[in-house]
């Protein structure tokens, strides 16, 4: 480790409490669903809604949603501000299943209700929800940013 390693200032980070999180979760509409399949970690870009501390998700069928059905999983939200150089960061890890009609009607009813519109096109009939076992989060606030140059380069 050299001298100008020391002295560098990073960024603070600070946790965000977890009703914090979900009241975060509810400002966005995209987000990232990570899942096992292939034999490599997969991230899918996701529409969401949410039902109380449930995310909703909505899909088509395929990869995303085989993967995904009845195994643990993670979701990540975030909102960044380049300019600023701050931003905040949720990863939710839980179990995700497809919802159907055995979950039975009250479940099916409020899932469909959660509000998710996806952007892309084609059919997206199926219904995942992520039931949380771990949320956590991360708010970046602006640091002192390093000199550009290290001062001490010159005589």
């Amino acid at each position: 480790m050299t001298d100008a390693d020391t002295q560098r200032t990073d960024a603070p980070s600070n946790e965000i409490p977890v009703e914090e999180c979900y009241r975060l979760l509810r400002t966005q509409q995209v987000g990232r669903l990570g899942v096992n399949a292939e034999h490599y970690p997969l991230i899918f870009p996701v529409n969401y809604g949410m039902d109380h501390h449930t995310i909703v998700i909505r899909t088509s069928p395929g990869t995303k949603l085989t993967a995904a059905s009845h195994a643990n999983v993670t979701f990540e939200v975030d909102e960044i501000d380049p300019i600023h150089r701050s931003g905040w960061s949720v990863l939710v890890r839980g179990l995700a299943e497809e919802v159907t009609d055995a979950h039975g009607a009250d479940l099916v009813r409020r899932t469909h209700d959660a509000g998710v519109a996806p952007w892309a096109p084609g059919e997206h009939g199926h219904w995942l929800r992520l039931i949380p076992h771990h949320v956590t989060g991360r708010r970046v606030v602006p640091g002192e940013l390093p000199p550009a140059v290290d001062p001490r380069a010159y005589l």
